[in-house]
């Protein structure tokens, strides 16, 4: 018997598979998922209901509607997290490991996964956001349509955004191996750290702080991009550049260190 013909062979559609039964049968999965969809919608909803023309500056129409993607930028990050290093917390790494000795394929089947859950979801989630919010902001200054020009790219660029985040995250689960220090990681890191180093008087340093990964992705989800703020599609870049980067680290660091 050759080895393409063993029944139990090491492929990565059963590595994805394996991955994706996984993640739907964590019952954090289950939490999150609507924890971050519903008020990406309703806190949008609620925003808009009492937005009066002029009563607010600086306020993108785009990112006024599905508010509560903020909620999602660190829900659906957490998942991430708890989608690597929850492994090392039960244990379950071991045999995770010792079925895929590669090792690799395992974390790039969890981005691969991850990707194709989170994207969706937001992106759906957006587009119907956008229109519901539309319909009480009608008659204002942020009344917009999916068919105006850029709108359409700056919802679907919300929901990039929160997938590379999430897909960052992830990899810092699996680089720290601790669901707690994911999450610190995260939020410290990802979203605190550059906005403290953004307040520091020197230009160079507040030109590279535009982008590190909250700052692209808020960028690529504007439609009035802030002046001398990265055009859309280089934030789009960093950012992608970003969650590969730290899945490749964590994919080097993984097949290095002992379990």
């Amino acid at each position: 018997m050759t080895t393409t013909d063993r029944p139990y062979r090491v492929a990565p559609a059963r590595v994805l598979r394996s991955e994706w039964h996984k993640l739907t049968t964590l019952r954090s999965t289950w939490i999150t998922l609507p924890f971050s969809a519903v008020p990406i919608v309703g806190v949008g909803l609620i925003v808009s209901a009492h937005y009066e023309t002029g009563s607010r500056q600086f306020v993108d129409p785009v990112e006024l509607g599905p508010a509560g993607t903020q909620i999602a930028m660190i829900s659906l990050p957490v998942l991430g997290v708890l989608f690597t290093a929850g492994e090392y917390t039960t244990g379950t790494i071991r045999a995770t490991l010792a079925a895929v000795p590669r090792r690799v394929p395992v974390l790039w089947a969890k981005a691969g996964i991850l990707v194709a859950v989170v994207l969706p979801l937001t992106l759906i989630t957006c587009l119907i956001g956008h229109p519901l919010a539309q319909t009480l902001l009608t008659g204002t200054d942020q009344e917009t349509s999916l068919t105006d020009p850029g709108v359409l790219a700056a919802v679907t660029g919300t929901a990039a955004g929160i997938t590379a985040l999430t897909a960052l995250a992830m990899a810092l689960g699996a680089l720290l191996r601790s669901v707690a220090g994911g999450i610190g990681a995260f939020v410290g890191g990802v979203m605190v750290l550059p906005e403290v180093i953004g307040m520091i008087p020197v230009g160079a340093v507040d030109r590279a702080a535009e982008y590190f990964p909250a700052q692209a992705a808020g960028n690529v989800s504007a439609l009035d991009t802030v002046a001398g703020a990265p055009a859309p599609g280089l934030s789009l870049l960093a950012l992608g550049l970003w969650a590969f980067g730290t899945v490749v680290a964590a994919g080097v660091l993984l097949q290095r260190r002992d379990v």
